[in-house]
């Protein structure tokens, strides 16, 4: 039996298998803003516009690295985010070589208001901790997710 202040594994797992549908769900119910809603845009792009928005213009292998997916996946994404217009192709000023994905000014703001529902939330959740806190939460969930991920 442990001896650890708080509640148990079994009462912290309990706990974690009834709060994660309840955080899916709220997630998935994130209102896509109106200039948004014809581009049929789904989860994958929703990660790829976080990464644009939040780090700035990215190329495609960034991209691809970050997401851990290949870059004809991502150049695919692109290419139909670019197609409707959400997504710019930009050269970038300090290497005529690279091609910058940016999001298109048109749709900055509805982007931004989509995904700040999400950035309100963990800065509200995150911002208290400790940076060390903070990583223990972002590795659990990582942990997580390989976890479940596993055949």
């Amino acid at each position: 039996m442990s001896t650890e202040p708080g509640p148990s594994l079994d009462d912290s797992v309990r706990a974690m298998v009834l709060l994660m549908p309840r955080l899916v769900g709220r997630a998935k119910r994130l209102p896509v803003p109106e200039a948004l809603r014809s581009f049929d845009l789904a989860p994958r792009h929703l990660s790829l516009l976080t990464y644009v928005l939040f780090d700035g213009p990215l190329t495609v292998n960034e991209l691809a690295e970050r997401l851990q997916v290949a870059p004809t996946t991502v150049s695919l994404m692109v290419a139909d985010l670019n197609r409707q217009g959400v997504v710019e192709r930009q050269t970038d000023d300090n290497d005529r070589r690279r091609i910058l994905v940016t999001i298109a000014d048109s749709h900055r703001t509805a982007v931004a208001a989509w995904l700040g529902g999400a950035d309100r939330g963990w800065r509200a959740a995150l911002g208290p901790l400790t940076a060390e806190e903070r990583a223990l939460v972002i590795a659990t969930l990582r942990a997580y997710e390989a976890a479940v991920s596993e055949p």
